[in-house]
């Protein structure tokens, strides 16, 4: 039988190497659709013009096509049916899809079964001067937090305690929503709406109550119609900020709150129609009231937990969707990994703004690297970057190196890393001007 011909959107060498790796892959070839820069670090999404020229690529290949995948949240997440679509591809549809990525309608679905486990939530159009009254009038009050409708990551969330915060919240989302909003309402366009989804367009955002607790997330699949949750990833933040510190794989929930949490995400993917794709799914629990919530549904795997269930489980989770768009129960061990626990840590300042005028050489790199075994260090910056033109930030810090390692218990895990970081030399320089 010949290789099998596979299209990853955005495939950069990172994802290569880890591709390469996968159970089964010597029988596979990888192939790049969209240069990565077009969907890593930019806030341009020509999203319309990228699918016309992955499509005329795919058409020129002249070979036989088997998979297109992609590990992006958008837009690289919504061109994926789209093109499927187009090549009688295995994916699940346009439809379900937005109804877990179109926050809005998203809740609806959500509301529909598991009302009990989600915050109360409505749709605003943050360039109505009157949003904030229509927002109290539908039984919600400080605090808040707002979001746009379709967000990349976690740019332009904001929690609201004062008219004053959703005055500057609301100027920050009428200059910069339509960097999303745009490309999206094209997507939007390619799908059947109902009128209630079709009103509330990439412009909007949501008011929703605020939850919060013990963040994790729930790695899944549907394959032909079975739900099936295959790890769980604890988000663990810096004190007091919003900001990520690290995940850690696996979870230290309870299990009776895991196994509560995997019945939750059934429920909802089944009822949504979601199928033959990979997901993950955003929780809270509340450990004082013993309460679950549901934050988010994402249509994929999550990129920063594949080395973690590589270095516990012994693959990265992107098996998952391989197997899924070559049409194969997903493949993926348990526990055969080299380490019982490991982690991505974010290296984070929380500074206004300054310019990088340091960065760790590639040797004090690799030394680190060497010193703690199986880590990884990503720098996300360069000297001489401003850090307010990164992309991709949450609206309190700046993300400046990604840090994947494993250990033997959860306290080496944190010990091995704050000793890490005490090394990573970063310097700055104020801005001017």
């Amino acid at each position: 039988m010949g290789h099998r011909n596979i299209f990853v959107v955005g495939l950069n060498a990172f994802n290569r190497e880890r591709l390469e790796s996968l159970r089964g892959a010597e029988n596979y070839r990888f192939h790049g659709v969209i240069e990565p820069e077009e969907v890593y670090d930019t806030e341009y999404f020509p999203i319309e013009d990228m699918l016309n020229r992955a499509e005329t690529q795919l058409h020129d290949f002249g070979k036989p096509i088997d998979a297109i995948v992609g590990y992006m949240d958008f837009p690289v997440s919504t061109m994926l049916p789209i093109l499927c679509n187009r090549f009688g591809l295995r994916t699940t549809s346009l439809e379900s899809l937005l109804k877990c990525e179109h926050k809005y309608w998203s809740r609806l679905m959500q509301r529909e079964v598991i009302g009990n486990y989600i915050p109360r939530f409505t749709a605003f159009n943050p360039f109505d001067d009157d949003a904030l009254s229509r927002i109290g009038a539908a039984g919600l009050y400080f605090p808040f937090f707002v979001k746009p409708i379709k967000s990349s990551g976690s740019r332009l969330g904001f929690r609201i305690d004062s008219p004053e915060d959703f005055v500057a919240a609301t100027a920050r989302l009428r200059d910069e929503i339509g960097l999303i909003s745009e490309p999206f309402n094209y997507v939007l366009d390619q799908a059947n709406l109902p009128a209630t989804v079709r009103d509330v367009d990439g412009g909007y955002c949501m008011a929703e109550e605020i939850i919060g607790g013990w963040q994790c997330t729930v790695e899944g699949y549907v394959y032909q119609g079975e739900v099936v949750s295959y790890g769980i990833v604890d988000s663990i933040r810096y004190p007091q900020v919003l900001s990520f510190f690290y995940y850690r794989y696996p979870s230290r929930l309870p299990k009776h709150i895991q196994n509560k949490m995997r019945e939750l995400t059934s429920t909802i993917m089944s009822h949504i129609g979601y199928d033959d794709a990979a997901f993950n799914v955003e929780y809270f629990w509340d450990e004082v009231q013993n309460r679950i919530w549901l934050l988010e549904i994402n249509t994929r795997i999550s990129q920063s937990h594949c080395d973690l269930f590589e270095k516990v489980d012994g693959v990265s989770n992107q098996q998952v969707t391989v197997d899924l768009a070559l049409g194969l129960l997903p493949d993926m061990p348990r526990r055969h990994g080299e380490f019982a626990v490991a982690g991505k840590f974010f290296y984070r300042v929380f500074f206004v703004d300054a310019v990088v005028s340091r960065v760790p050489s590639d040797e004090e790199v690799e030394a680190l690297q060497q010193e703690f075994p199986g880590t990884v260090i990503a720098l996300q910056v360069e000297a001489g970057i401003r850090l307010s033109s990164l992309p991709e930030q949450d609206s309190y810090s700046f993300a400046l190196a990604y840090v994947w390692m494993g250990a033997d218990s959860d306290e080496a895990l944190e010990e091995n890393y704050r000793r890490l970081a005490d090394r990573l030399a970063f310097e700055f320089e104020d801005v001017i001007g």
